[in-house]
C-alpha cells in the first residue's frame, strides 16, 4: 500500500477504549455555571432598563410640572401688579362736617380698597374743580395692606363760589397711589349717587356767600 499519512478508519470503527464519540457540549456544572452566568446578565440588563425608564419618566414629570410664582416678597418689581389695577374706590355717604372746618364746607366717606399684591399708599387725593378744595382724614400719605379696605372722609371747602359747578355731572378724585412696583394717577368716578349729593351740598354752600 502506498501513499502518505495514516490511513482512514474504516466504516464501523470505533475507538479504541471504547467509549462514545466526545459530546461537544460543556459537562453538566459547567453548563450550570453558564446557565447562571446568563440569567444574571439578564436580570442586570432588566434592572438597568428599568432604571433607564424610571429616570426618563421622573425627567420628564419634572421638566413639565407646574411652576408656582415665586412668594411675595421675592418677586421683582416687574412681578408686581401697578397700584391702579388692585385699588378700587367707593362712595359710601354723607358724613358730619368736622368742627372747626371752615364755612362753605361739607364731608362725605368712600372706601378705598386694595385687593393684592404689595400695600399701596396713597400719597395726594385731588379734584378738578378750582372753586373747591379739600382735606382727608386719614392725612395723606397713609398705606393701606392688601386684602384690607379703609374708610376715608373726604370735606370739601367751597373756595369760590363762582368757580364752583353747578350741576357737578361726572364728578371724580384724583388720586396718587404708589407701590413697589411705580407710582400712578388713577382718577375715580364715584358714580351718579355722589354726584346728586355733591351737586346738593355746593348749592346749598354757595346759597348764602360768605365774605
Amino acid at each position: 500500500m502506498s501513499g502518505i499519512g495514516p490511513p482512514e478508519p474504516g466504516e464501523g470503527t470505533h475507538p479504541r477504549d471504547g467509549g462514545r464519540p466526545r459530546d461537544p457540549r460543556p459537562p453538566g456544572r459547567a453548563r450550570a455555571a453558564l446557565t447562571a452566568w446568563y440569567a444574571r446578565r439578564r436580570r442586570i440588563a432588566i434592572a438597568l432598563a428599568i432604571a433607564a425608564v424610571a429616570l426618563a419618566g421622573g425627567g420628564y414629570l419634572y421638566a413639565t410640572r407646574p411652576h408656582r410664582p415665586p412668594p411675595r416678597e421675592d418677586r421683582t418689581p416687574t412681578q408686581l401688579p401697578y397700584p391702579a389695577q388692585v385699588v378700587d374706590m367707593t362712595y359710601l355717604d354723607g358724613q358730619a362736617t368736622p368742627a372747626g372746618a371752615p364755612p362753605r364746607s361739607f364731608s362725605f366717606a368712600v372706601l378705598l380698597s386694595v385687593a393684592s399684591g404689595p400695600p399701596v399708599t396713597v400719597t395726594r387725593v385731588t379734584q378738578p374743580y378750582a372753586g373747591l378744595s379739600l382735606d382727608t382724614e386719614p392725612s395723606a400719605p397713609f398705606r393701606t395692606k392688601s386684602g384690607s379696605a379703609r374708610k376715608i372722609t373726604i370735606t370739601m371747602h367751597v373756595t369760590e363760589c363762582e368757580k364752583a359747578p353747578k350741576n357737578a355731572g361726572l364728578p371724580f378724585l384724583d388720586v396718587t397711589l404708589r407701590n413697589t412696583r411705580a407710582i400712578q394717577v388713577q382718577s375715580f368716578i364715584l358714580g351718579p349717587r355722589y354726584a346728586q349729593e355733591l351737586s346738593r351740598a355746593l348749592q346749598v354752600a354757595c346759597s348764602n356767600k360768605v365774605g
